[in-house]
């Protein structure tokens, strides 16, 4: 019978894209080189400066991932959420680790051993080709923010990023506080509250609840 640690592994690496193409068994041989790990909302789950040598492959819960800048402000880089993983970077470089990663939700998670995790990459080469496929979205998607932060204003920023979130709906639902959608965004908490009442005076959206914004006009967004 196969023990409850390899089923519950498996079930959170099964909804990982770079172990999707993997067989059941497959997945069953990744399962055994993990370790469950849990952590509540405001856990440090690792810390610039740190050994790294091993992904994190979120099962449930939110993770933030961030870096200080030289005055000790927060830059968040990326909010990850279930079926995504991080500190992937680590498995390639023997430096200490660049970012912070905290929850910002209580997380369930698998840990998985940088040096177990390459031999399989061997084994496996669609897990590599995974993996270098995920770098590369994770790399253009920070160009695109470097790019936003310098050259676009902080209306525009606010109003590309609403209609990024709302997929097409007229709603958002913010995936993280709004501290941190403004840190991800280059401003500060109260400069994105300002504008935000502002686009609210201007019938651009309906602030409601602490995360919950209707965007009532959509094309004048678009138009910012």
């Amino acid at each position: 019978m196969e023990c409850n640690h390899c089923i519950e592994q498996r079930n959170c690496i099964k909804r990982v894209p770079i172990f999707s193409s993997l067989n059941p068994d497959e997945m069953t041989e990744v399962a055994r080189i993990t370790t469950p790990k849990a952590h509540e909302k405001g856990d440090m789950i690792y810390m610039a400066g740190d050994q790294g040598g091993k992904m994190f492959v979120l099962h449930t819960g939110k993770v933030k991932i961030f870096r200080l800048t030289a005055s000790g402000k927060e830059q968040v880089i990326r909010v990850v959420g279930p079926g995504e993983f991080f500190g992937e970077l680590s498995l390639f470089s023997r430096l200490p680790l660049t970012d912070y990663a905290q929850a910002i939700e209580p997380s369930k998670m698998c840990v998985v051993e940088g040096v177990k995790l390459k031999e399989l990459m061997t084994k496996y080469t669609s897990i590599a080709f995974k993996v270098m496929e995920e770098l590369s979205k994770r790399l253009e998607a920070a160009e695109a923010q470097i790019e936003a932060i310098s050259a676009n204003t902080v209306e525009q920023r606010i109003a590309k990023a609403l209609l990024s979130l709302s997929e097409g709906k007229h709603e958002v639902h913010l995936p993280m506080s709004k501290g941190d959608f403004a840190s991800s965004l280059g401003m500060s908490q109260e400069t994105l509250s300002r504008k935000l009442t502002q686009f609210a005076d201007q019938g651009l959206i309906k602030l409601s609840g602490s995360r919950r914004i209707l965007l009532l006009d959509r094309e004048r967004l678009k138009e910012i």
